[in-house]
């Protein structure tokens, strides 16, 4: 639905984008992470048809996003960094006219002008001029304005920048909804967005795709990995009773947690509670560790160019 093949965007010396290749299945929610500068916004431009690449191609439901811009364009829906607008418009103005390039017209229009409205939760903004909305308003007149249209795909770059923690969890949701019968790529600097609805996701640097898997399998190459946290009432009593224990390779103490480190697949949840409790050490919260995909992300980014 959404492909990528041997992107590249070079300005001067500065090359933004360096040879990014990646397919986006239908279903799929792909997450495009990297830090400042790596190159994330300047992809989705180039896959939007924004930008012409120095070198590469992609297309969007099987359309060349240049040979083949305005049949690219119908199939998709794209919410740019910042969400930018028509801030003298309101949103029903602003959607209004969306409707109109987009050649939506009687019931279809309506029922689709009701369903951003709605879901989006924007009844009562309607009226004012965007220049006057809150940040997080004015994204989600984006993200409306993106899917008015009903696109099989969708780029979205930062969707919930901008938004308080229940309108976060409410545009996930919708994310997740679409997901079901779309591509969606996204960008996010938010970690938590990742495990929350992204099926993959793609970890850029320096213009280059450094990593490309499953939030599974992140959280799996994560030093926390299987690792058990507990909050112990005295920590050195505790880590004397663990040390040397079958199938611990070490501690880490964290704020009030400590973290027990396993050897290999070694499964320690209970062994550790037990010997606590045999050398009676109290402790509270003891739980088993998935990983931290920012300390993945981090240690994949901080790894020099090849």
């Amino acid at each position: 639905m959404i492909e990528a093949s041997g992107l590249r965007k070079r300005y001067a010396r500065l090359t933004a984008v360096d040879g990014v290749s990646f397919k986006v299945e239908p279903g799929e929610v792909l997450g495009f992470l990297g830090p400042n500068g790596a190159g994330k916004s300047t992809t989705m431009r180039l896959i939007a048809g924004f930008l012409l690449p120095t070198e590469g191609s992609a297309t969007v439901c099987g359309h060349d996003v240049q040979r083949d811009a305005l049949a690219a364009r119908r199939v998709l829906g794209y919410l740019p960094e910042g969400a930018p607008s028509y801030g003298e418009m309101s949103p029903r103005g602003l959607l209004g006219f969306i409707a109109d390039v987009r050649g939506l017209r009687g019931d279809r229009r309506r029922q689709r002008m009701d369903f951003v409205i709605t879901r989006l939760g924007l009844e009562a903004v309607l009226q004012q001029p965007i220049d006057t909305l809150s940040k997080g308003f004015r994204r989600r007149v984006g993200l409306a304005a993106a899917i008015l249209h009903d696109p099989a795909a969708l780029i979205l770059d930062e969707p919930t920048d901008g938004l308080d923690p229940n309108q976060k969890h409410e545009v996930r949701g919708l994310i997740t909804e679409l997901a079901r019968e779309r591509t969606i790529l996204l960008s996010t600097h938010i970690l938590e967005e990742v495990e929350a609805v992204c099926t993959r996701a793609i970890i850029i640097a320096r213009g280059k795709i450094l990593a490309d898997d499953t939030p599974a399998g992140y959280l799996a190459r994560s030093r926390f990995h299987n690792a058990v946290s507990l909050q112990p009432a005295d920590t050195i009593s505790a880590r004397a009773a663990l040390d040397g224990m079958p199938g611990v390779s070490g501690f880490e103490q964290v704020g009030a947690r400590l973290y027990v480190f396993p050897q290999g697949k070694a499964k320690l949840s209970e062994p550790v509670a037990d010997r606590l409790k045999q050398r009676n050490v109290a402790f509270s919260g003891l739980r088993l560790e998935h990983g931290r995909l920012d300390e993945v992300f981090r240690r994949i980014t901080a790894e020099p160019a090849a």
